[in-house]
């Protein structure tokens, strides 16, 4: 009875051992081993792999918190410029209106530039927190205009490929 465990021991698995090509019969303490190292490395490699999508993902927020910035700046003097446009047309009222949203929409830019991506989704975690129903209702929009940007970008697509591939001209 070669093959019968003793009570309190577990079973050796026979290897080959690429040196000299003998059977070797690894020990269970060995396998344990073996597997709490196997174990051991998994997590590292998972942690480093984690870290390199943590680190990636921060320079993507950083990206388009850059590009956001400058869309804003941007806008915001779009704002200045047509102030005296409205000025002429419906008073130097409703162009001051003009000018403060654009100083507002040049400070929330500022803030913006200011601020880490940690810090910011901070203040989103509080801002959820804080009015959970407002947040949702801010999703909502964003998404509706997320949509419509991308349905209208396809539509254009969509035009460009049916004049394009086709060679032919619609009637």
């Amino acid at each position: 009875m070669a093959d019968e465990n003793f009570p309190g021991t577990s079973p050796a698995t026979p290897s080959v051992d690429p040196a000299t090509d003998a059977l070797v019969v690894a020990e269970p303490a060995a396998q344990d081993d073996a597997k709490r190292n196997a174990g051991q490395f998994a997590r590292e490699e998972a942690s480093k792999l984690l870290g390199q999508a943590s680190d990636k993902a921060r320079s993507f927020a950083d990206t388009g918190k850059d590009r956001a910035t400058g869309a804003l700046d941007e806008f915001s003097t779009l704002m200045r410029d047509a102030a005296a446009s409205v000025d002429d047309k419906l008073g130097e009222q409703y162009g001051a209106y003009a000018r403060s949203a654009a100083d507002q929409i040049s400070g929330f830019a500022e803030s913006l530039r200011g601020k880490q991506v940690d810090d910011l989704l901070e203040d989103a975690r509080g801002f959820v927190k804080k009015s959970p129903a407002v947040a949702v209702g801010v999703a909502a929009g964003v998404g509706f205009v997320l949509a419509r940007l991308l349905k209208s970008g396809l539509d254009a697509a969509g035009d460009l490929a049916d004049k394009g591939d086709t060679g032919s001209t619609k009637a």
